[in-house]
């Protein structure tokens, strides 16, 4: 990681294309940030472009923008990400899911800076730094016709490959302890300090979700605990309930269990996301990063009470006790 961040810093003194490649999850748009907060284009925006999310039909107008009456719908001009990143940095995430037709527009731009909105014929120009990223194996892909060899060219002049987290277990420790301070703050709630063992543990974790499957665990830890993280195989003492309540001779569907599983989780996590924030749902549903109609349907269905219901119920049941006391 240390020759990682060496090279990423001479990259970003210049305004060459750069392609970032590696696993889901290892932090290929945390580094392309980077690079471009530490660049000359750092006064400009940052602006990402999900190439996998968007269909091919649609990505040409996001990139490239489109004139008014250039298709149905069309009814307002509308700059496109090329357009808007000029004097910053436009990254193109999962570039390898772009349609060819589009690749060939991108190879334009990128030789020259020049593209045309939709329904434009004359050209504009811009000074926009291109990074980009991709977790497939580019060699395979135009191998098997699915990517230019000329734009791979174009976009791979500086490549810089991000380690699985797997391979850099020294760093598990540093990378968990941050986290943890960030989901502090975020959660506005304190956690236990680690114990060292458990940094073994999670250094002894295989990490398929890299570096996002390890923030993940860690937002469970500062909700939960360490039991939400630690594993019930590693820690038998420490098992959940669902599964400690459970007799040998009880065979129950697997699938039935990972379900309660995972409602028990999601009820734990909502309930103390809510006590963290007061009981507002608005900043709840921010914290965990699902809309306000998801946090609603969650919490009816894994039988929370609302706010109200239970204050509501607080006066119900100190109720007879006044009315005895008035007796």
């Amino acid at each position: 990681m240390a020759e990682l961040r060496q090279r990423a810093e001479k990259v970003s003194r210049t305004d060459v294309p750069a392609l970032l490649y590696g696993d889901p999850g290892t932090g290929k748009e945390t580094l392309a940030r980077w690079i471009h907060a530490h660049s000359a284009f750092a006064d400009g925006l940052f602006l990402k472009v999900n190439c996998s999310a968007i269909p091919g039909t649609l990505l040409e107008s996001e990139l490239f923008g489109y004139e008014k009456g250039a298709f149905t719908g069309a009814h307002t001009t509308k700059p496109g990400r090329v357009e808007l990143a000029h004097n910053g940095t436009l990254f193109l995430d999962e570039i390898a899911e772009c349609d060819i037709s589009i690749q060939s527009k991108l190879l334009h731009f990128l030789q020259d800076g020049s593209f045309s909105r939709i329904g434009d014929s004359s050209e504009r120009s811009v000074k926009t730094r291109v990074i980009c990223s991709t977790n497939r194996d580019l060699a395979k892909e135009i191998d098997q016709g699915r990517f230019r060899l000329d734009l791979f060219y174009r976009i791979g002049v500086v490549q810089l490959r991000l380690p699985r987290l797997s391979e850099r277990r020294e760093d598990i420790p540093l990378i968990a302890k941050h986290m943890r301070i960030t989901y502090e703050k975020q959660f506005n709630k304190e956690s236990e300090p680690f114990a060292r063992e458990f940094l073994s543990h999670l250094q002894r974790r295989s990490w398929p979700g890299n570096v996002r499957e390890l923030a993940n665990n860690i937002a469970r830890y500062v909700l939960i605990g360490p039991e939400a993280v630690l594993d019930h195989e590693q820690t038998p003492t420490r098992s959940p309930k669902w599964i400690s309540s459970m007799g040998s001779d009880q065979v129950r569907p697997l699938k039935r269990v990972a379900s309660e599983a995972i409602r028990e989780m999601e009820r734990r996590v909502i309930l103390e996301t809510l006590q963290a924030n007061q009981w507002n749902r608005r900043r709840t549903a921010q914290a965990l990063q699902i809309s306000y109609r998801s946090l609603v349907y969650k919490i009816r269905d894994v039988g929370l009470p609302s706010r109200r219901a239970t204050q509501s119920t607080r006066r119900t049941s100190s109720a007879p006790e006044a009315s005895n006391g008035k007796t």
